[in-house]
């Protein structure tokens, strides 16, 4: 059932008969993968597989459920919950690959499926949490949790069940339901709306073409070179193309010197979804707002954040405002010593206009090099793709005695993509990691970790994951390997992070297995940002691709001095984009707003200036039509974890200390679904976190 909510929450299902349907040997979903380690057969699977396998997954759960309804036994764990935690297997199956590709390898083909399946998918999720019998038979195991005998993770699984359903109607009175019902339906088809026009905007509606050499002035070679192969793609031979991903978009805003293309390039990207078109985002992003508002007053909760944060550590809006203000007036202060630093070297240089959002990649750099001698361009010839790659697997391996096999004989979904296999140091098969890294016409923007496959037990043996990071990173060129900006080898030690814990989850029920609150779930992640900066993980895997050099240590100085750099923007962009998600999800009814009038108006009460935007505005905000709705915040919540739990090994003298290793490993990352997520960290720590760590990590304090 897990699996059911996690997998296809947001997403739905539907449909008409394929061709395929008439072949069901033919259908790779229809029995166990004949492929090593049973990983998805993505070299025989094909478009037509998808609806006939979500059809058969919904009809072979739901006559699981009818089974366990219908069961005349008095309820029980086994009858009960385990049959509803083991149920859906051929739905789960088939979801966890259409979905994970749908977002890395997409098509219209695929989104077609994907408009198809939504409303069946959705209905039948709704069939099973507003089952009465069947919550009638949960309700009652969990009424008499205490006198059945059940030990601590059959009783949090319990629970967490019965949870589940009265968090998603089940108490309702029957004309509620309906109600309930017909929302969901609208938001699981606006949600993919927005996710396709997103795509559209991102990486087909808008590209900056430069076809004068003097426009590139002040751009690295490297940045230049890959301007052209991009160009050709585009159908813009001996020109040079700027798209509005990250690896592309960022550099031109760094380096080049030309004000007013830099202005052209970002408003692209500010307007997403917010150009009036076939493409706008405005009107779903409003009645996304106005149905979850809708939805929380059903279930009982006087705003949509109301619903999410309850479930969460923070469990009240107002105590995330709380923190965010709490960190918000030192980061504006020092955001505004930033833009003043940058305004001073506009008017020595004899400029005569104010600093604008286009202009601060730009003079942020410039002010960098001023200050700390470092320019992006120095560190990135020692930062190969592959290098990092290794330098992230070596911490794996000095933390928790694991290792990293590639495997070239697993099928993969595209050609570009790398597997490996991950063993504990005494050869047992822990999972496997697939590795896609660069930009594609059918990928979303971003960087995530999902899995084909997550842990789970059957008969009593474990069943391994198989996990996979998607990023967009710069790609290589003719003349160069792919480099890595700073952020982006952040980012991949960052995703890395949630593949240790998808790899490391251990537990018998799924429901509970690896599940931690919304706000907990990054500390996994954003703790191994710590390792990448330390100048003995850096002698690792940062080399010169030319010459293999190590990084010089006065390099690496230059580059912890300068990790606060900056930190004013970034804090406030994000913390900007935060409030923006919360004032969203603040709404007591439905309203009828202008968007962005409501957007400017959220970012007015909090002073936001002018020369900085959110960092994601509503009509490209995906991350809040998905499943950080109400919890953007998240990110810095378990920034103090993970600075409060680094310092945990600081404080040994070894940043490998196996010992704390090994507790993190077992409280947060194997077990840190078996009890509250505080209570875990405890466990892990032995005392509760401060904020102090993440004010100094920042420079804000």
């Amino acid at each position: 059932m897990r699996k059911l909510i996690m997998l296809v929450l947001a997403f739905g299902m539907a449909v008409t008969m394929s061709k395929a349907q008439n072949n069901p040997l033919d259908n790779p979903f229809f029995s166990e993968y004949q492929t090593p380690f049973k990983v998805p057969p993505f070299h025989i699977i094909k478009l037509e597989h998808y609806v006939p396998a979500f059809e058969k997954g919904i009809e072979e759960q739901r006559k699981e459920i009818e089974a366990i309804i219908n069961n005349p036994s008095a309820p029980t764990f086994e009858n009960t919950i385990l049959a509803l935690d083991k149920s859906g297997r051929l739905l789960s199956k088939v979801s966890i690959v259409f979905y994970s590709l749908n977002s890395a390898e997409t098509s219209d083909e695929m989104q077609k499926i994907a408009r198809l399946v939504a409303p069946k998918v959705t209905e039948h999720r709704d069939n099973i949490n507003l089952n009465e019998k069947l919550f009638q038979r949960i309700k009652t195991i969990y009424n008499n949790r205490d006198k059945l005998g059940l030990d601590s993770l059959q009783k949090r699984t319990v629970e967490k069940y019965y949870d589940d359903f009265v968090r998603n109607g089940a108490n309702l009175n029957v004309a509620d339901k309906a109600k309930l019902r017909h929302i969901n339906q609208q938001l699981s088809q606006l949600g993919l709306k927005f996710g396709e026009n997103l795509l559209a905007e991102t990486n087909k509606n808008f590209y900056l073409v430069v076809d004068k050499p003097e426009d590139l002035e002040g751009l690295p070679q490297d940045v230049i070179n890959a301007a052209a192969i991009t160009a050709k793609q585009f159908g813009q031979e001996g020109k040079w193309v700027f798209t509005l991903q990250k690896p592309s978009m960022i550099p031109f805003l760094q380096y080049a010197r030309n004000r007013e293309l830099r202005e052209k390039l970002y408003m692209g990207y500010l307007m997403r979804g917010n150009n009036n078109n076939e493409f706008d985002n405005k009107a779903i992003i409003l009645e996304i707002a106005n149905l979850r508002a809708q939805r929380a007053k059903l279930l009982g909760y006087n705003t949509y954040a109301d619903y999410v944060i309850s479930n969460n550590m923070a469990k009240t809006p107002q105590a995330v405002y709380n923190f965010l203000n709490e960190v918000w007036e030192p980061a504006l202060k020092t955001a505004e010593r930033e833009r003043d630093a940058m305004q001073v070297m506009i008017d020595r240089k004899g400029g005569d206009f104010k600093l604008a959002p286009w202009d601060w990649w730009f003079y942020a750099e410039k002010v960098r090099k001023e200050k700390f001698d470092l320019d992006e361009s120095e560190l990135k010839p020692y930062f190969k793709l592959e290098n990092v790659r290794d330098g992230m697997f070596y911490v794996a391996t000095q933390l928790y005695g694991i290792t990293f096999t590639k495997r070239t004989d697993l099928p993969v979904y595209h050609p570009e993509v790398e597997v490996f296999e991950v063993k504990d140091q005494n050869e047992n098969h822990v999972g496997l990691l697939y590795l896609d890294y660069h930009p594609r016409p059918g990928k979303r923007v971003g960087a995530w970790c999902g899995r084909f496959r997550q842990q789970t037990y059957e008969n009593g043996k474990r069943i391994t994951p198989i996990v996979n990071i998607v990023t967009n990173f710069t790609r290589p060129t003719a003349a160069a390997p792919a480099l890595l900006t700073w952020d982006e080898v952040e980012t991949l030690f960052h995703e890395f992070g949630h593949a240790l814990h998808g790899l490391f989850t251990d537990g018998p029920y799924d429901r509970i297995a690896g599940s931690v609150p919304r706000d907990m779930v990054e500390l996994p992640s954003q703790i191994m940002e710590h390792w990448s900066s330390q100048p003995q993980v850096l002698k690792v895997y940062a080399r010169h691709y030319q010459t293999g050099e190590v990084i010089p240590d006065a390099l690496i100085e230059k580059l912890q001095k300068s990790q606060t750099f900056n930190q004013g923007f970034a804090t406030v962009e994000y913390i900007a984009a935060s409030i923006l998600d919360l004032d969203w999800h603040s709404f007591t009814e439905p309203r009828r707003v202008d968007v962005v009038e409501f957007e400017n108006e959220s970012m007015k009460r909090i002073n936001l200036i002018p020369e900085i935007y959110p960092r994601y505005r509503s009509t490209y905000f995906n991350h809040i039509v998905g499943g950080y709705a109400a919890g953007y915040y998240v990110y810095l919540w378990a920034e103090v974890l993970d600075a409060d739990a680094f310092n945990a090994f600081i404080e040994t003298g070894d940043i490998f200390n196996k010992e704390v290793a090994e507790r993190f490993r077992k409280h947060i990352l194997s077990d840190g679904g078996n009890n509250d997520g505080m209570a875990q960290y405890l466990k892990f720590r032995g005392k509760s976190p401060s904020i102090e760590p993440l004010l100094k990590n920042r420079g804000l304090k």
